[in-house]
């Protein structure tokens, strides 16, 4: 069967076990550097992935991605609600009123934002239907103050469904026996878990009651908006309120959410640089490891070219062996970056389970997520190969250039 010289001959040394062990143990590392990088590539990128997966779906699936406001009480918001929906970016509109107290049960108090909603209008712009682990979100009814908490909230204060919460406002009250703070108790009637800070620091009430409790007329303060993109937040703010008469005011998920996702992009980015230097390195190796093949195989080369083989054959011979060094390393890193990939949020689940750690407690998501993307493995594993085969190309041209006479002198 035909076989190319140049690809019998570097197949060849590549299998072969060379006398120098030294030559041996340097293409080795390489390959191995190779393998690693591309694998912790992939996997911290994965990682990254998920943290900016789980901030557009968790976070900002509870948190408005952008709201509608007016100073004064909007007594007629479905007519509002109904204008705004118009905008071609928005895909759900809800009503709500906005309040800050403290929860105090069995001695325990904790701080809340507390959000006043509609429930048939928030499954439009929330999440929060879809993980709720006791109760319903339904369960809020006007007037019979019941209030919906996250899973940490009520474990740090202890309560459960059904039991009764109070909630203390900021606001003074005069009294006989002086000025006391506005507080009124609530039945817990739903619990939600999204797995992220939201858990711990919001709740929800029927929005008749939170105009109750503010002594407000019934309405609400604004409207929250869900949109098809959350990049255009800004820009679809802007838009509706400029449909809407004086009076009104607009905010977005980039005020108070927009520093974190900047964060994880140029982490992100950063992350990836360094890791990048690691292949690099790795390709780099492959440099060394050739020159030195190259140094030991001079009489080899010598003999293959009095033989009659061409610089482009030598050239091409140790361009086919530094090449598999990288396809294997490259390849090897990949396979192992995938199953690392996908599996390292249960690995650190049952480390944290079985060693009793809290690593990721004080992140705004309390477990490590991952999200492969493949385009970002196509990309990584086409980048090394290229590296790697750059990195033939001196070694390669540099036993083309290797004189018969001189390198078989004294031998």
């Amino acid at each position: 069967m035909f076989k190319p010289i140049s690809l019998y001959i570097g197949l060849r040394y590549t299998r072969a076990r060379r006398s120098n062990h030294f030559i041996s143990f340097i293409a080795l590392v390489s390959m191995i550097g190779l393998t690693l990088g591309v694998a912790v590539l992939i996997t911290v990128l994965s990682v990254m992935n998920g943290f900016d997966r789980e901030l557009k779906t968790r976070v900002l699936g509870m948190v408005p991605q952008a709201t509608v406001s007016s100073s004064e009480i909007i007594t007629d918001w479905p007519k509002l609600a109904d204008q705004i929906s118009k905008n071609k970016h928005v895909t759900g509109v809800a009503p709500f009123t906005q309040l800050q107290g403290m929860l105090t049960a069995q001695g325990q108090v904790s701080g809340i934002m507390v959000s006043g909603i509609d429930p048939n209008y928030e499954k439009n712009v929330s999440i929060i239907q879809n993980h709720m682990v006791a109760g319903n979100i339904n369960a809020l009814k006007k007037g019979e103050f019941g209030i919906v908490l996250g899973k940490q909230l009520t474990d740090a204060l202890g309560l459960g469904l059904n039991d009764n919460v109070t909630l203390v406002l900021p606001e003074a009250t005069p009294s006989p026996a002086g000025v006391v703070p506005r507080f009124k108790r609530f039945k817990i009637v739903g619990i939600f878990s999204v797995g992220a800070e939201v858990d711990s620091s919001m709740g929800y009430v029927d929005l008749y009651d939170a105009s109750t409790l503010l002594r407000l007329p019934d309405g609400a303060q604004g409207i929250r908006l869900k949109l098809d993109n959350l990049f255009l937040a800004p820009q679809v703010t802007d838009e509706v309120i400029k449909e809407l008469p004086q009076g009104f005011y607009g905010s977005d998920w980039t005020y108070t959410h927009g520093n974190l996702f900047s964060a994880i992009q140029m982490e992100k980015s950063m992350v990836s640089l360094l890791l990048f230097l690691i292949v690099l390195v790795a390709a780099f190796n492959i440099v060394s490891s050739l020159v030195m093949v190259v140094t030991d195989k001079k009489s080899d080369i010598a003999i293959l070219r009095t033989l009659g083989a061409s610089p482009s054959t030598i050239t091409r011979i140790f361009m086919v062996q530094g090449t598999i060094i990288g396809v294997v390393g490259t390849l090897t890193g990949a396979v192992l970056g995938v199953i690392l990939a996908t599996s390292i949020s249960n690995i650190i689940d049952w480390l944290n389970t079985r060693l009793g750690w809290h690593l990721f407690d004080a992140y705004f998501i309390n477990y490590l997520p991952s999200y492969l993307r493949w385009q970002d493995v196509v990309t990584i594993v086409g980048v090394s190969l290229v590296l790697s085969f750059l990195a033939t190309i001196y070694p390669a041209i540099r036993a083309a250039k290797v004189q018969p006479a001189e390198a078989l002198r004294y031998e």
